[in-house]
């Protein structure tokens, strides 16, 4: 579901069977061991009671019966010892058919017993129990997330940037079936949910009921709006920003549910003729797509000591202000005076200067509806 460009080494083979993995439970692969053990131990024993006659049981033996006798009782006490290693040396093979056996046979099975019930259980447990734990942690803590479906190009770029602004990849989950993503995804420190966005059980996992905001940027745009129309099927409240790829399918889109439309191939297109028209008009739309060099489109709290002022006065080139969820420019009659409770719009260095500091991070009192 990402828009990656997949060269021939990551095409899937046409007409190859690939089977689901099956998820058990790590007491079922616990129960396997044990009786796969179990398996072991009993055929020990039976090929210790019937080459018996090739043993000697020192705690048994008489003058009569210099080498005891090997009761099947002793028999199991032999293996139990000898496969866990313990080795008491009161049985022991005497006869080299009986001690043939034991390098053979006897001592493999040994090698094989204890990697198989001690080593491999144990790390199964941990590694299942770890992943649970971490699973239900992960489900118990995730809320007010954002959801990205389909982490190809754009996915990358759009989580990219969110973290650079501060968001904490604890708080993004990725939703997408390819293998190639799982894997950039994880790279990247990322949870992932493997499958396709348009099934509700699949964005249900990802938690798009409690999620803040939802992107989606699949490579394909019947895919964006039956993601976007089941995403706001599960959550009415979000904010979902998706991407298309032409600009016939944006109306669409919206009617979909979506609250902001990216038309990539024509946001592209503009910058292409921007360049072409003007070199140095594209490396400022450059500059201030990029993040943390030059300049940076950032949205900032009106301050205290703002109100009232006209927006082409304040230190940052103000574009554009926000009132009662309207965006209007700067240059427009209905915000020629600053009012609290807007929010501003503003082009600024991405980082901070010493002649250039940014308003309203140096504790400044915020112009809020609630003052």
């Amino acid at each position: 579901m990402g828009d990656v460009a997949g060269g021939s080494a990551h095409t899937p083979t046409v007409g190859r069977i690939a089977l689901p993995e099956r998820t058990r439970s790590p007491w079922w692969e616990l129960g396997r061991r044990l009786l796969a053990a179990m398996a072991i131990l009993v055929g020990t024993v039976l090929l210790v009671y019937l080459d018996r006659e090739g043993y000697r049981d020192a705690g048994d033996a008489t003058v009569e019966d210099p080498y005891g006798t090997i009761s099947l009782i002793d028999a199991i006490y032999y293996t139990t010892v000898t496969l866990s290693t313990t080795g008491y040396g009161d049985i022991a093979p005497v006869s080299d058919p009986a001690r043939l056996v034991n390098a053979f046979i006897i001592t493999p099975a040994r090698i094989a017993f204890l990697v198989l019930l001690i080593g491999t259980t144990l790390e199964v447990l941990a590694q299942r129990g770890r992943e649970m734990f971490r699973i239900a942690r992960w489900r118990k803590n995730m809320g007010h997330h954002v959801v990205v479906i389909g982490y190809g190009t754009k996915g990358r770029s759009a989580v990219e940037t969110l973290v650079n602004n501060g968001l904490d990849r604890d708080h993004v989950v990725v939703v997408d079936p390819s293998p190639i993503a799982l894997a950039d995804a994880h790279a990247d420190q990322l949870a992932v949910i493997t499958g396709d966005a348009t099934r509700r059980g699949v964005l249900q996992r990802a938690g798009v009921a409690e999620a803040d905001q939802v992107i989606i940027t699949t490579g394909r745009d019947d895919s964006n709006v039956l993601a976007a129309l089941t995403v706001r099927q599960l959550n009415p409240d979000a904010w979902i920003v998706a991407s298309v790829s032409e600009h016939e399918n944006a109306p669409l889109m919206r009617q979909s549910g979506a609250d902001s439309v990216i038309t990539s191939s024509d946001a592209v297109g503009r910058l292409l003729g921007l360049s072409t028209l003007s070199p140095t008009l594209g490396q400022v739309m450059e500059d201030l797509l990029s993040y943390g060099d030059g300049l940076e489109v950032a949205e900032r709290e009106l301050l205290v000591n703002e109100v009232g002022m006209p927006p082409q006065s304040l230190p940052d080139q103000v574009i554009a202000v926000v009132r009662d969820e309207k965006v209007y420019r700067y240059f427009d009659p209905v915000v020629t005076l600053l009012a609290r409770g807007d929010r501003l719009v503003v082009v600024r260095p991405a980082k901070e200067l010493p002649w250039a500091p940014r308003p309203g991070t140096h504790n400044e009192d915020f112009a809020t509806d609630e003052d």
